[in-house]
């Protein structure tokens, strides 16, 4: 019997050898396989958070341009003809009242005329008394044939006659006086200046314009809408309205009955409020308000704009990225409408789109967090 810790032979060194050999080329190989499925694996460009398109509410406006104005402007003139004005009490910009004396003109003739008319009155009233005594007398005498039937009827004529030169007489005075209180240019309404054509020491005509005054202070925006569009406005609806950086808040008081036959517009006439921001005769922007509707939501940082367009980063198989075009219509705060180009259940970058391109790798932040009325949610490879 061999010893078993007997010298091997040359057949089995040979053979253990060979296994050894084997079995240091299978470690390599797979060493070496290892190494290259960890080279081969991308390296993520960025660590994002997904985002998919949610359904919200999206006010709906209509954007229109147009003049701001006066609601009404009051052409304040002269009444007489021929005085000189000697005050003028009221400048542009300044706000007055109903009945303030804006302006008055120099009135030593028209006091003259009037007292002349008073004069002229009493004149006529005290032969509108005799004519009437003498009237009165040959009433009694009529049936006793002291007088005859003609200066009888000569005498009640004459009463007639001085009572219309009284009539006329007061007629005068009036006018006279009419005259001399118009010497005072009163505001016909309350309102603010708006121009002033008022120059003292000038003689001015009757009619002449000498202010020009918004009425009580109110403005309107007279909007410029298009045929088609103006069906969608009515009366009380809430118009929105850019000053500088004020968003100024108005009420439509009148749609416009026709519309412009060469521009094809309609105006809208909205009720604006008293605000430093808004003068007459400036050109704003503004959008009336018709309500809202559902809508397909993204935040507006998951939206790039590149080459005039707008794209979103939709996050695909292996978390690579590819940009996808599509088209944005109403913003509502953070948030903004994704009309077309990608589905409620794509998951796209919710921030940091604009470092990525097309073909990217990212690692996806397994949270779940709000932004503004849109849910960021994880996507289904940052749950493995």
């Amino acid at each position: 019997m061999k010893n078993a810790f007997s010298k091997p032979s040359p057949l089995q060194l040979i053979a253990a050898a060979a296994i050894i050999t084997a079995l240091g080329g299978l470690y390599t190989a797979s060493t070496h396989a290892a190494d290259d499925k960890k080279m081969a694996a991308p390296k993520p460009a960025l660590t994002v958070s997904t985002v998919s398109p949610s359904a919200q509410q999206v006010p709906m406006q209509l954007s229109a341009n147009g003049n701001v104005a006066a609601w009404q402007e009051a052409s304040i003139g002269a009444e007489v003809n021929g005085l000189k004005l000697v005050d003028v009490r009221v400048n542009v910009g300044d706000v007055v009242r109903r009945g303030q004396v804006l302006a008055t003109f120099g009135s030593e003739g028209l006091q003259a005329d009037a007292a002349q008319a008073k004069a002229s009155v009493a004149e006529a009233q005290a032969n509108a008394q005799e004519a009437s005594a003498n009237a009165a007398r040959a009433r009694e005498l009529q049936n006793t044939g002291a007088m005859s039937a003609q200066q009888i009827a000569q005498l009640i004529t004459a009463e007639a006659t001085a009572k219309a030169r009284v009539e006329s007489a007061q007629a005068m005075l009036q006018s006279a006086q009419i005259r001399l209180k118009n010497t005072q240019l009163l505001a016909p309404d309350s309102g603010t200046i708006s121009a002033r054509s008022a120059t003292l020491g000038a003689v001015v005509g009757q009619g002449a314009e000498l202010f020009r005054m918004i009425r009580q202070n109110r403005l309107e925006w007279r909007a410029e809408v298009t045929s088609a569009e103006v069906a969608r406005i009515q009366k009380g609806q809430i118009a929105s309205i850019s000053a500088g950086s004020d968003n100024i808040k108005g009420k439509v008081r009148m749609v416009s009955p026709t519309v412009d036959a060469n521009t094809r517009a309609a105006i809208v006439y909205v009720d604006v409020p008293l605000h430093p921001a808004l003068k007459a005769g400036m050109y704003a922007r503004g959008s009336f308000d018709l309500g809202t509707s559902s809508a397909l939501t993204l935040p507006a940082a998951a939206v790039v704009q590149r080459d005039g367009f707008s794209f979103v980063m939709r996050v695909g198989a292996g978390n690579k990225v590819s940009a996808v075009k599509v088209q944005t219509g109403r913003r509502a705060g953070n948030a903004i409408e994704i009309t077309n180009g990608i589905q409620a259940t794509d998951a796209v970058v919710a921030s940091g789109a604009a470092f990525l391109v097309d073909g990217d790798t990212v690692k996806i932040a397994n949270i779940t967090e709000k932004q503004g009325n849109v849910s960021v949610i994880p996507s289904p490879a940052a749950a493995k």
